[in-house]
C-alpha cells in the first residue's frame, strides 16, 4: 500500500530554470486569456483536526479554464513560447486571439498524453487558431479521447503504454514537419519540456498569494504527485526559491506501478531510473515510466521524502475530499487529483506509517499544501470509486 523513503541526496540547491521571476513571466502570459482567474485554495479545518495537523490547503484545479485541470497551464504557456520564437518577437507580444493573423499557415502541434496534458495542447491550440494532433497510450478512457476531440484536436489511441506512445509522436513529428509540444524531455529535446514546467508555476505562485492572505501562514510540508515529474519539478523549483527549501518538506508521491521517481530517489547514486511494462493504474496522468531530465535535479536536490502507493489510497483520497466532515467543503478530486490526500491520511492514522509520519515533522503544527491537479475527468470511474466504494483500502 505505501512505501516512504527519506531523500539522501537533499542539498536545498535551487533551480535558475524554476524562479519567481520565471513564474511572474508565465503568468503574466496567463493573465492575458479571457478565461484567466486564480483557482481556489481550500482550507479543510475539520479534516486538519481529525488528522492532528493545524491546517490543510488544497489548491483547486478542478476549476481552470473549465477544463478540470491543471495541465493547460504548461500546455499554453509552450505554445506561446513556440510561437514567438517562430515569429520572433517576445512572449508578452503573444496574444491568443490575434496571434494566428501573424502567421502565414496554421502550425500542427502534436503531443502524447496520458489525457489531461492533451486536453491543455488541444485547448490551447484551438483558442490559437492552430492545429493539433494528439496521441494517447493504450486503455485510454474514451471520456478523455471525446474530450480532446471536442476541442478540435485529432486523437489516436495507440496500442503501446505512455514511454513509447511519446517515442511514437515524437518520429511522427519528425516525419510530417509537426511541432512537438512533450511534457517530458531527453537529450536534444529541453527547451520545450522546460517551458511547460515553467507554466504550472503560475498554479504555485496563486497558491501562495492566497496562502500569504489566510491565517494558517506558510507551509510547512507541500505534498506534490509525479508522473514524469514535469509539474512537481516546477512547483517545487518555484516554493524552493520563493520560501526556501528549508523552510518546508516536500513529499513526492506516485502510483506505486509507475514509480519512477521513487525508484531514482533511492537508488544508490541518484541517477534516474526507470520503469518498464504497462504502467497500470488508475491514476493515468501519473502513469509514466521515465522521469523528466529536466525537473529531477530539483526533486533530487529538494525533495524531503519519496512515496509510492497503491490505487486505493488515491480512492480513498477521492472519497475524502468529495465527501467531507461537516463544515468543510466537498472537492471534487480525480484519481491524479487526490492522490496526496489519501497518503496525508494514512499518514496520520495507520499504525504502521507512524515512523514515516515522524520522519517528516508532521504534527499539530504542521501547514500541509495539496495540489488537487484534476477533477472528474472520467465521470463513469469516478462514480465506481466514490458512489460505489471500487479499490476500497480494505480490499488488499
Amino acid at each position: 500500500m505505501l512505501k516512504f523513503a527519506r531523500n539522501q541526496f537533499y542539498t536545498a540547491e535551487t533551480s535558475a530554470l524554476f524562479t519567481v521571476k520565471n513564474a511572474e513571466q508565465a503568468r503574466s502570459f496567463h493573465r492575458q486569456i479571457d478565461a484567466y482567474a486564480p483557482t481556489p485554495l481550500v482550507s479543510l479545518p475539520r479534516l486538519a483536526e481529525k488528522l492532528g495537523v493545524k491546517s490543510i490547503l488544497v489548491k483547486d484545479e478542478s476549476h481552470r479554464f473549465g477544463l478540470n485541470a491543471f495541465k493547460v497551464l504548461g500546455g499554453s504557456y509552450a505554445l506561446g513560447q513556440v510561437l514567438a520564437a517562430h515569429l520572433n518577437i517576445d512572449i508578452s507580444a503573444i496574444d491568443l486571439k490575434t496571434v494566428s493573423e501573424k502567421l502565414e499557415s496554421p502550425v500542427v502541434f502534436t503531443t502524447a498524453t496520458a489525457g489531461n496534458h492533451g486536453t491543455g495542447v488541444a485547448w490551447a491550440a484551438r483558442e490559437m487558431g492552430q492545429k493539433a494532433v494528439v496521441y494517447m497510450p493504450k486503455g485510454s478512457p474514451q471520456a478523455s479521447v471525446d474530450r480532446i476531440r471536442g476541442l478540435g484536436a485529432e486523437c489516436i489511441v495507440t496500442d503501446v503504454n505512455y514511454d513509447d506512445t511519446v517515442r511514437f509522436a515524437n518520429k511522427t513529428a519528425d516525419e510530417n514537419g509537426w511541432m512537438l509540444v512533450q511534457d517530458t524531455a531527453w537529450n536534444g529535446y529541453e527547451e520545450i519540456p522546460t517551458w511547460i514546467s515553467q507554466g504550472y508555476m503560475t498554479m504555485a505562485d496563486e497558491a501562495i498569494e492566497q496562502a500569504a492572505a489566510l491565517p494558517e501562514g506558510m507551509p510547512t510540508h507541500i505534498m506534490l504527485q509525479a508522473g514524469v515529474g514535469a509539474m512537481a519539478g516546477g512547483v517545487l523549483g518555484y516554493m524552493a526559491d520563493k520560501l526556501g527549501a528549508d523552510t518546508f518538506k516536500a513529499i513526492i508521491s506516485e502510483p506505486e506501478a509507475a514509480d519512477c521517481i521513487y525508484r531514482s530517489g533511492t537508488s544508490s547514486n541518484g541517477s534516474m531510473t526507470c520503469v518498464g511494462g504497462d504502467l497500470n493504474s488508475i491514476m493515468a496522468g501519473l502513469a509514466c515510466g521515465e522521469p523528466n531530465p529536466v525537473t529531477w535535479p530539483i526533486l533530487r536536490n529538494c525533495s524531503h521524502s519519496f512515496a509510492s502507493v497503491s490505487d486505493n489510497v488515491s480512492a480513498t483520497g477521492m472519497r475524502i475530499l468529495g465527501n467531507p466532515l461537516k463544515g468543510d467543503p466537498a472537492v471534487t478530486g480525480g484519481e491524479s487529483g487526490a492522490i496526496n490526500v489519501g497518503l496525508l491520511y494514512l499518514l496520520a492514522t495507520l499504525p504502521e506509517a507512524q515512523a514515516a509520519a515522524e520522519s517528516i515533522g508532521l504534527n499539530k503544527d504542521s501547514v500541509v499544501m495539496i495540489f488537487n491537479t484534476e477533477g472528474n475527468t472520467n465521470p463513469e470511474h469516478y462514480r465506481k470509486v466514490v458512489w460505489e466504494g471500487a479499490l476500497g483500502l480494505q480490499n488488499q
